[in-house]
């Protein structure tokens, strides 16, 4: 898997398309979850794409310190599900982290993860913070991580 990084500006059409393909594919259809997925928040975001083979098998979406949390924000953390195996969630994480550390210089920063994924993001170096919450039907944890793990 390559990965590519990019402002909302700078994504293609197709791109763009890819990636809510992608997020409905796993986040409504595969977990059978009606949510506002259009935020409003991708213009202000930067764009962690994945592609195997010119396609587009993993994403996740950065946003800015205030945008969605006072921190150096993750979300949207997803991979195609025939796609799973292979270690791409660890490697596209990895990835975000190095950019928000090395281009944003944040060495703090938080995500809402889904419960049954706190072990993944411990093992990123993401500590839980705060009681579970439901968002959108579905149990989730702020995470957060500081320094350079």
């Amino acid at each position: 898997m390559t990965t590519e990084i990019k402002t909302f500006d700078a994504l293609t059409k197709e791109e763009l398309y890819n990636i809510l393909q992608l997020r409905s594919e796993v986040f409504v259809v595969e977990q059978d979850c009606v949510y506002q997925d259009i935020d409003g928040l991708d213009q202000k975001g930067i764009h962690v794409l994945g592609t195997k083979n010119k396609e587009l098998i993993a994403y996740t979406r950065i946003l800015n310190p205030g945008d969605y949390f006072d921190k150096a924000g993750i979300g949207r953390v997803v991979v195609r599900k025939d796609q799973r195996q292979f270690g791409y969630g660890k490697k596209i994480m990895e990835a975000t982290i190095k950019y928000i550390e090395t281009d944003l210089k944040q060495t703090t920063m938080a995500l809402s993860a889904q419960v049954y994924l706190r072990k993944f993001y411990n093992e990123l170096g993401f500590q839980e913070q705060g009681a579970t919450y439901l968002e959108d039907g579905i149990p989730h944890v702020k995470m957060i991580r500081t320094g350079n793990q």
